[in-house]
C-alpha cells in the first residue's frame, strides 16, 4: 500500500515538473500601450509569475502594441502568426480584438482578450454563460450601464439631463447603445436625458489627447444644458486628458471612468469603475487552464469580478453633493479629501 501511494504521489509530481519544465510562447498585443491596457497587462503578467510562469525562463513573450490602428494590429499578428506558433495570443482592448477577429477568426490559435466593451457585440463571443463559439474568450471591460446610472441616481437625485461626449469608437458606440435602451426601457431612468456629442478618432499614442483637445467645443457647449458630465466608455475618456479638459472648461461635476481619474486628481468628482488588475488576473487564471491542458472549451467568458468607488471630497463639497456613510465605507481607501 505504501509502494502505491509512493507511486502516486511520485506520478504527480512528474505530471507537475513536466507542466513548468515546458516552454509556453505567449503573443501580447495592446490596442494602445497606455491605461486601461497598461494596468490589466502588469496584472496578468504578475498572476502568472505566481503560478510558476517567469518571462525568459519558460514563458517567451512577443509585444506590440498598435496605437488604435486596427489595420497596423492585423498587419503585426498576420507577420507574427506566420513566424511561428503561438500557445495563446492575448490581445487587449477593442480595436486589438478585432483585429484579431479579422486575422484569424474561429481558427485553432486560442486568443484570451481583456479590456473589450462589447464581445457579443463584436461577434467573438455568443454571450457570457455559455462555452465560447469559436477560439475567443476573455474579460470584458465596462461597469455595466444599470449599475452606472444607479451610482449616479444615488448621487445625484435630481438629475435631468447628462452630458456624453465620446470618441467615433466601436466600444462607445455599443456602450451608448445600451445606455440609450436603458433610458427607453427602465422606468427608474425614464425622467432622464443623455445628449451625446461625438469626436473624431485619433489614432497613435497621442490621440486621447488630441481627441480631448478636440472635445472642449462640446463641453463648452453642454456645460449650460447639463447637471453633470459622464465619461464616455472608451479610450478618450479613459485617459488623464479628459477628466483635466472637462474640470478646466465645465462648471458641472464629471463622473469619470477609472479609479485614478479621482485618485490622481485628474477633474472627476466621483467615479464608479471596472477593475483592470481584477480583469489581468482573471485572464491570467485562463491561460494558466490552458497552458495546463484544459479545453479551450471550458473557458468561459467573464465580466470583471471587481468593480469600485472613488470620491474627491473637496470636489463633492464644490458641488454640493452628499456622499451617503455606506458608500463611503465602501469606497474605502479611495476617498481624496
Amino acid at each position: 500500500m505504501q509502494f502505491i501511494r509512493a507511486s502516486l504521489f511520485l506520478g504527480l509530481l512528474l505530471q507537475v515538473t513536466l507542466v513548468f519544465s515546458s516552454d509556453y510562447n505567449l503573443l501580447m498585443m495592446d490596442s494602445q500601450s497606455g491605461e486601461p491596457y497598461k494596468t490589466a497587462r502588469e496584472a496578468l503578467l504578475k498572476r502568472l509569475a505566481s503560478l510558476g510562469y517567469h518571462e525568459n525562463k519558460n514563458l517567451h513573450l512577443t509585444y506590440h502594441s498598435v496605437g488604435n490602428d486596427q489595420q497596423q494590429g492585423e498587419t503585426l499578428l498576420t507577420q507574427a502568426l506566420a513566424k511561428q506558433k503561438y500557445d495563446a495570443v492575448f490581445v487587449n482592448g477593442t480595436v486589438m480584438t478585432l483585429a484579431a477577429k479579422k486575422v484569424a477568426f474561429n481558427t485553432e490559435q486560442p486568443f484570451i482578450y481583456t479590456c473589450v466593451t462589447d464581445p457579443v457585440g463584436l461577434g467573438v463571443i455568443d454571450n457570457f454563460y455559455q462555452a465560447p463559439k469559436a477560439n475567443f474568450t476573455g474579460v470584458s471591460y465596462p461597469v455595466p450601464v444599470k449599475s452606472r446610472l444607479r451610482f449616479v441616481t444615488r448621487l445625484f437625485p435630481d438629475v435631468k439631463t447628462i452630458g456624453v461626449i465620446h470618441a467615433d469608437m466601436p466600444q462607445s458606440h455599443s456602450y451608448n447603445k445600451w445606455l440609450k435602451e436603458l433610458l427607453a426601457t427602465n422606468e427608474s431612468f425614464q425622467s432622464i436625458k443623455i445628449i451625446f456629442r461625438s469626436v473624431p478618432l485619433l489614432k497613435g499614442e497621442e490621440g486621447s489627447k488630441k481627441m480631448a483637445e478636440s472635445a472642449i467645443q462640446h463641453v463648452k457647449e453642454l456645460n449650460s444644458k447639463v447637471d453633470l458630465f459622464l465619461s464616455p466608455n472608451d479610450q478618450m475618456g479613459v485617459s488623464p486628458f479628459f477628466p483635466k479638459m472637462v474640470y478646466q472648461y465645465a462648471t458641472k461635476p464629471l463622473v469619470g471612468l477609472t479609479l485614478k481619474d479621482v485618485m490622481e486628481k485628474r477633474g472627476a468628482t466621483i467615479s464608479i469603475y471596472p477593475s483592470q488588475k481584477s480583469a489581468g488576473y482573471q485572464a491570467a487564471n485562463m491561460l494558466n487552464r490552458l497552458f495546463s491542458g484544459e479545453s479551450f472549451r471550458s473557458l468561459h467568458p467573464e465580466w470583471p469580478h471587481e468593480n469600485g468607488f472613488a470620491f474627491d471630497l473637496s470636489k463633492t463639497k464644490q458641488f454640493n453633493i452628499a456622499i451617503p456613510i455606506d458608500m463611503i465605507e465602501l469606497a474605502g481607501k479611495n476617498i481624496v479629501k
